[in-house]
């Protein structure tokens, strides 16, 4: 059989450094973050619910990513478990969390088991990372918006604004990276996984992202300079590494973005890189060094 011819696209634009299309991107931006605190101050348990969603969604485009290197991950357990993980985690604490967990990765082994033996140690393997890397990461939102009681009323409680600092200051760090890597940089940090992220880009992101939690813990949660200082040190060093990590996993499955869902940033995964690489973290700090 001959394969098929391939369909011509016309020729890609150029977006100069940036790298993308920016008005499209900031447009989708803003919206987004329109969406997240409208859910934060109306009623702070629909922030979980849009939290799954797109843990839903951020699981599909990996397991289309997974087959073009022929992994065949079960996304039916695996989406009903990340669901499941995050809204425990929120109403049930940490334990629950585990046991979720746990039960999860267990009941997608046994549905691989309905396949046979032929590629069970691969896609297995491949479920349980992306459990990890997905819903289990995520789930730590809830356990961070649960600061302040789950379904708790009160629009500015320690959860609510937990996460308002853990979203701000992650976002300054992709933002002043960009703005820094698009006006200075010259030295890439690392020229086979991410060609465009620079040293000066990292400065950038190092100096908005301590700026941004000292300021932020600070007067919104009334918390110590140094542990700011910290929080942005530790945001800045994980943003970076959950950016390369998704880069790696791109360049290995052979794709530029994991879909095109969100205009101008192109799939949701490419915009949880650094939110799931740095929530973990962020909750341990300020759960026990500020609340």
């Amino acid at each position: 059989m001959t394969n098929p011819a391939p369909v011509a696209q016309g020729p890609k634009k150029d977006h100069g450094r940036a790298g993308r299309n920016l008005p499209a991107a900031i447009t989708s931006a803003v919206i987004l973050l329109a969406g997240v605190a409208a859910s934060l101050w109306f009623w702070k348990t629909a922030f979980i619910f849009v939290v799954a969603v797109a843990i839903v969604v951020g699981i599909w485009e990996l397991g289309r990513g997974l087959r073009a290197k022929e992994i065949d991950v079960p996304e039916q357990p695996l989406m009903i478990g990340a669901v499941v993980m995050i809204l425990v985690a929120y109403f049930s604490g940490a334990p629950a969390l585990v046991t979720a967990t746990a039960v999860t990765a267990l009941v997608t082994m046994l549905w691989l088991l309905r396949r046979g033996v032929d590629g069970f140690v691969k896609n297995a393997t491949a479920s349980v990372f992306v459990l990890i890397y997905l819903p289990f990461l995520a789930s730590f939102v809830g356990l961070m918006l649960s600061e302040g009681g789950a379904v708790d009323f009160e629009r500015w409680d320690n959860g609510v604004k937990g996460i308002v600092v853990f979203i701000l200051v992650t976002v300054a760090s992709d933002t002043g990276g960009y703005v820094a890597g698009v006006l200075f940089g010259k030295h890439q940090m690392s020229p086979v996984i991410s060609p465009k992220k620079s040293w000066e880009g990292f400065a950038g992101s190092a100096i908005a992202c301590v700026a941004a939690a000292w300021f932020l813990i600070t007067t919104l949660l009334d918390g110590e300079a140094w542990v700011g200082v910290l929080a942005g040190l530790i945001v800045v060093a994980m943003a970076t590494m959950g950016d390369l990590i998704e880069s790696v996993i791109k360049r290995d499955l052979g794709v530029k973005d994991m879909s095109q869902a969100i205009p101008g940033h192109g799939g949701i995964m490419d915009r949880l890189d650094s939110l799931l690489a740095t929530i973990a973290p962020v909750w341990l700090l300020l759960h026990y060094l500020v609340f």
